[in-house]
């Protein structure tokens, strides 16, 4: 037999078959890249993605962190602030200037000095009568006590706390001894006015143990910086004695009473650092007599310009014995 050659639509049928059963044949075996096809695919894998945003626009900042405030702090939650628990330690309370005056529903309020300053001003009070109302007493008490030296730096005042504490523990010191001078019988048949003078006598023997001192002392309360606490300690010894004494006014005279009585303790101290006399015996005599005179406005006036123009020439001379040109 001949065999005869296929027509070409034959040919482009057996073609198709043949190919399609290929494709079948690759759809069940899974497909294996070739060595230049994975590391294709792994360079791809390893490069950073690069933004999506095609846009020409900027893309904006990140917003900068806030700012925390010492009271206000931004919940990690919530848009708005909230307030932050405050630490009491941290808030300096204020405190109401207290009365200068004596009240049972005002009670006094508590010393000005701190336990460290009474440990070093006791220590160093001793040392008044050798070296006087100096640097060397603090430190030379600070010393004492168990401090350095430089420990007195916590004076804010320097010698005037020295001599603020000869003030303060002389007038608290009053309630003892007027307790022993008024609480007999015959403490309590006294009158008023010979108990203000036994009691401002007693205020002015306080100053025996610094006797030789006290002129200096008078000068440091005369520097400008140091008058006002003077003159409000010299206010509070006045009304202290009043108290004591059980005066109980409450007309006009309770100002001109302790003003007065002011003047005259101030004239006396004075008179009292020239006196040497036995027992200041010339004190106590000046004292008397000035008592005598507390209704001449005059007399009360004149004592109050003397004190002031002693403290004031007291306080030139000192500074000039430091070398200060004035």
């Amino acid at each position: 037999m001949v065999p005869t050659r296929p027509s070409p639509s034959t040919c482009r049928a057996a073609a198709s078959r043949a190919a399609q059963a290929l494709s079948r044949q690759r759809q069940r075996q899974p497909h294996t890249p070739g060595p230049a096809a994975a590391a294709a695919a792994a360079a791809f894998v390893t490069q950073p993605r690069r933004s999506l945003n095609t846009s020409s626009r900027p893309v904006a900042a990140a917003p900068a962190p806030q700012r925390r405030s010492r009271f206000l702090q931004t919940s990690p939650t919530t848009t708005g602030p909230r307030l932050q628990k405050i630490n009491s330690s941290s808030i300096t309370t204020i405190h109401n200037p207290r009365r200068a005056y004596h009240s049972y529903d005002h009670p006094s309020p508590p010393s000005p000095f701190s336990p460290i300053e009474r440990t070093i001003l006791t220590a160093a009070y001793a040392h008044v009568p050798e070296h006087g109302f100096s640097q060397k007493a603090l430190a030379l008490g600070a010393r004492d006590a168990g401090y350095l030296d430089i420990s007195t730096n916590v004076l804010p005042d320097g010698v005037y706390s020295l001599v603020q504490w000869h003030l303060v523990s002389q007038r608290e010191a009053l309630a003892a001894r007027a307790e022993v001078l008024f609480g007999g019988d015959e403490g309590q048949r006294l009158g008023v006015g010979r108990k203000v003078e036994l009691l401002t006598w007693e205020r002015l023997l306080g100053n025996t143990p610094v006797i030789g001192q006290l002129q200096e002392a008078l000068a440091i309360m005369a520097q400008p910086s140091y008058v006002p606490g003077s003159l409000k300690e010299l206010a509070k010894l006045s009304d202290e004695i009043w108290f004591l004494v059980g005066d109980t006014s409450v007309d006009p005279s309770w100002y001109t009473k302790r003003a007065s009585l002011s003047a005259t303790y101030a004239s006396a101290e004075l008179f009292m650092t020239s006196d040497r006399s036995d027992g200041f015996v010339e004190t106590r005599k000046f004292l008397h007599r000035r008592l005598e005179e507390v209704h001449d406005v005059g007399g009360t006036l004149r004592s109050v310009g003397q004190w002031v123009g002693f403290t004031a020439s007291a306080g030139l001379n000192v500074l000039r014995s430091k070398g200060v040109r004035i």
